[in-house]
């Protein structure tokens, strides 16, 4: 019998591979990527305490306004930035990429692209 592998499949086994490697300490955290069909997630994330230190996403009222008619690309940029200005309240400047799994590219390169043009050094 042949199986073929789905695309959850493979994001789950790339997800797995990638988590291996990457970790976040206090002083510098993980900032990991969440994306579904309509929405995108970002969250710092301390691994040693297990304390998520900030969070942004396209559903917080500050993006949500400006989604109108606006391209995914361009609102997971806006997603990016927000989450880099929340970051450098809480006093972090450094951060460790967490893709999640998913490809660098489109919107979740544009969120990396955002977070680095609000501050954050990765």
């Amino acid at each position: 019998m042949i199986f073929e592998k789905n695309s959850k499949h493979t994001h789950a086994i790339r997800h797995r591979r990638v988590r291996k490697v990457v970790s976040g300490t206090t002083e510098k955290p993980r900032l990991l990527v969440f994306r579904s069909l309509k929405h995108i997630h970002s969250q710092l994330i301390d691994d040693s305490k297990g304390h998520t230190l900030a969070a942004a996403s396209s559903l917080d009222t500050e993006i949500k306004d400006k989604k109108n008619g606006t391209p995914k690309t361009a609102i997971s940029r806006l997603v990016g930035s927000l989450i880099a200005k929340r970051a450098i309240e809480a006093g972090i400047s450094q951060v460790v990429f967490d893709r999640g799994g998913y490809k660098y590219h489109g919107r979740v390169k544009a969120l990396a692209d955002g977070a680095r043009e609000g501050g954050l050094i990765f």
